[in-house]
């Protein structure tokens, strides 16, 4: 496989530019064309043997999309094709304040969680902070939007992979997609999910990216967390608190936890008084999600009903609470659903 050239920072375009011995103007048409979503060979500014020179180094198209699944509620689910071969998912959900794209950051997870697809097949690679930014420009491309008027306007980092497992590419991802000159979208409107690796977490507080941090909670107690996620064997509950007091500290942003509701597991009326006693007091949100089933997985979710009445225990302990509207899960890509679901055949 190829480099690819949007894991290039604009700095580190125009030093290539300069290495190639192109004039400068070259690099702002060749970092404009990529951050429109351009294939390389598209640029149409370009000269052609400059063009020939880059393809001969970087990969034309890094990501592709290959397939478009729309679901009843308007809910996009993309599959990106990978130049590798390899196949990632994302989905878009539309609201009235913009689009929201959920990109992954690995191909696979090693995680393991018991409620998740992505993690079914294991780890495969990480993704470059170049195909995690692909998938954006794709998308954004797609929809007519510019890096000047964007289409796509929120990202959330919750597709397949851990992000913070692949911490230095993420990283740089989040450098270059806020980057001014760039496709520039706002660190506040971009949220960062992670089960809850804290050696990561106090890394990211000091990268002076004030992301909004998420991360999977899905119990009250270190041993029933243990039961459907093995980070927890190494990580507990009190210790990813201390480390969400640190990000609140270096970023001033309140930290989000996310608490699938399983049937049996997490959901009734004394699981809500525990969680409400941990949390209470706190510079936190909770975002409720009714379980979204993956059919290799044997957990079950709760009904509505039982949704809003967990999250009515919630609000009256004094938590801020809400319950994520479920969207995409006709076409899998709700929550939980994406995987690394074809892969590359050797």
């Amino acid at each position: 496989m190829k480099e690819i050239i949007q894991d290039l920072s604009a700095a580190e375009i125009a030093a290539l530019v300069a290495e190639y011995g192109e004039q400068k103007y070259r690099a702002g048409q060749l970092y404009r064309g990529i951050m429109r979503g351009k294939r390389i060979s598209d640029i149409s500014e370009l000269s052609k043997p400059f063009k020939e020179k880059l393809l001969e180094r970087f990969e034309d198209e890094p990501v592709r999309i290959r397939e478009v699944l729309t679901s009843s509620d308007g809910t996009e689910k993309y599959l990106f094709e990978l130049a590798d071969g390899n196949i990632i998912e994302g989905v878009l959900m539309s609201y009235k304040y913009g689009r929201t794209q959920c990109i992954s950051t690995q191909v696979g997870c090693r995680m393991g969680c018991a409620f998740c697809a992505s993690g079914l097949n294991g780890l495969i690679r990480n993704l470059t902070a170049g195909e995690i930014l692909a998938q954006i420009l794709v998308v954004n491309a797609r929809f007519g939007g510019t890096a000047e008027k964007r289409a796509v306007t929120n990202v959330v980092l919750m597709g397949s992979g851990e992000p913070l497992d692949n911490y230095d590419n993420v990283v740089r991802f989040l450098k270059n997609v806020t980057a001014e000159g760039g496709i520039c979208i706002s660190a506040r409107n971009i949220s960062l999910s992670t089960c809850g690796l804290v050696p990561k977490m106090y890394d990211l507080a000091e990268e002076g990216i004030p992301v909004n941090l998420t991360v999977s909670l899905h119990a009250s107690s270190d041993e029933e967390r243990e039961r459907i996620m093995p980070v927890a064997k190494a990580y507990k509950i009190a210790d990813i608190l201390k480390a969400c007091d640190h990000y609140f500290d270096k970023t001033g942003r309140r930290y989000i936890f996310e608490y699938s509701l399983i049937a049996g597991e997490n959901a009734d009326k004394e699981h809500a008084a525990r969680l409400v006693f941990l949390l209470r007091g706190r510079p936190c949100h909770v975002n409720l999600i009714r379980l979204n089933e993956v059919k290799e997985r044997h957990l079950r979710g709760i009904s509505e009903k039982e949704a809003y009445r967990f999250l009515g225990e919630l609000e009256k302990g004094g938590l801020s609470a809400t319950l994520r509207r479920r969207t995409g899960a006709d076409i899998g890509g709700a929550c939980g659903q994406l995987r690394a679901s074809r892969l590359k055949e050797e």
